[in-house]
């Protein structure tokens, strides 16, 4: 063998590894939230619209221009983001503020959560999510091993607290992922795991405390008072079946009536005006209604698949920073994922949350898409064996 035949072979570009499994993912949960959403909304956006399409349309335009973006960001060197963890952190303050106080902050259905001019609204707490990802995953990774001291974990929660709280303001089910995503983030990067756990339980015993501990809450201002009042239709949803609890009763009419496996795609009952804006929020109900028990399960292990392949990913990415901006991404489905399911199933008071990829919501599409970009921009990174 020649010198030169050598020096090529040494010169050669190392493989690299591409998730398609997690790309095949996004794709089947996307295409399939798309029928979802038909199916749920047709009935109601025939009556508003005169269009049965019009919110799959919505959210089929979004969706395309989502996934190439994710595209070009997956063959991205997902380094070159780092350079606007800082500016997207003090960016997400300044849209909070706007939504807060400005007349271009937009109330629906009462929540002031959108900015936007005439029809066209944005959600900054989408944007929140991943730049706090972004700022974490470097700021972690310069700390190094410091991240196991007290003050780091201090200094970790300064930067979280002050956005979680002011998401948390108007949306408490947003400020609760945000919260979330950085518990994750520090629990992987930590070696004590104790503290964590200590949060967890602490969490839970707070869901079995006397509604009457709510009033206290109230009054210190921690709780608003209909946050308060959700809590006494977790309680007892038959209570108030006109009320606050009529959505989360129908809810589970719908996913009691679907049985094993469903009355069939489209053939939902309370998709037809009972369930209020059943596209969006209550969307794993129609699920259980038309698909039945088996086809909630489906979903279920899609999203446990998909958490698998963050995990591998995360493994073997090839350093701290990928491995954490995975990790953020992780945290962020899973903990949307858990409590969607058990809103919809009255397993934890109503937060008025979105399940991902499947709930109608441009924004929310096109920042996960986001997200799945820069997982697979870190999977594109891991250097393959020979």
């Amino acid at each position: 063998m020649s010198e030169n035949t050598q020096r090529r072979k040494i010169k050669k570009k190392p493989r690299r590894f591409y998730d398609y499994s997690l790309l095949f993912i996004v794709i089947f949960l996307t295409v399939f939230g798309l029928i979802m959403i038909y199916s749920s909304s047709s009935y109601s956006a025939q009556l508003a619209f005169h269009d049965a399409f019009y919110f799959m349309k919505r959210q089929g335009i979004i969706a395309l221009g989502g996934f190439v973006v994710m595209l070009i960001i997956s063959k991205m060197d997902y380094h070159f983001f780092a350079r606007f963890a800082i500016f997207s952190y003090i960016l997400s303050y300044i849209l909070m503020i706007l939504v807060m106080f400005s007349p271009l902050g937009k109330a629906v259905n009462g929540k002031k959560r959108w900015l936007g001019v005439g029809s066209a609204r944005f959600q900054p707490t989408e944007l929140v999510k991943i730049a706090l990802i972004l700022l974490l995953a470097l700021v972690i990774t310069e700390m190094g091993k410091k991240i196991n001291e007290w003050r780091a974990i201090a200094f970790v929660g300064g930067l979280t607290a002050p956005i979680a709280l002011l998401v948390t303001a108007n949306n408490l089910s947003s400020g609760i992922i945000i919260f979330g995503i950085a518990f994750v983030m520090l629990f992987i990067a930590c070696k004590k795991k104790w503290p964590f756990f200590a949060c967890v339980g602490s969490a839970v015993g707070l869901l079995m405390l006397p509604p009457s501990i709510g009033h206290i809450m109230v009054k210190i201002g921690v709780l608003k008072d209909y946050q308060l009042s959700r809590i006494y239709v977790w309680q007892n949803p038959e209570a108030y079946p006109t009320t606050g609890g009529y959505q989360v009763l129908q809810g589970l009419y719908a996913i009691g009536s679907g049985g094993l496996v469903g009355k069939g795609l489209g053939e939902s009952i309370q998709k037809l005006g009972f369930v209020p804006e059943a596209q969006n929020d209550m969307i794993f109900s129609i699920i259980c209604e038309e698909l039945g028990l088996f086809g909630a399960i489906c979903v279920v292990l899609i999203f446990l698949f998909m958490i698998y392949r963050f995990m591998l990913i995360a493994n073997n990415a090839p350093d701290l920073f990928g491995s954490l901006l995975v990790v953020g991404v992780m945290g962020h489905i899973a903990i949307q994922v858990i409590l969607n399911i058990a809103v919809v199933t009255n397993t934890i008071p109503n937060t008025g949350i979105t399940l991902p990829f499947i709930s109608y919501g441009g924004t929310s599409i096109l920042f996960l898409m986001m997200e799945m970009g820069i997982v697979l921009s870190v999977s594109n990174q891991i250097k393959l064996e020979k």
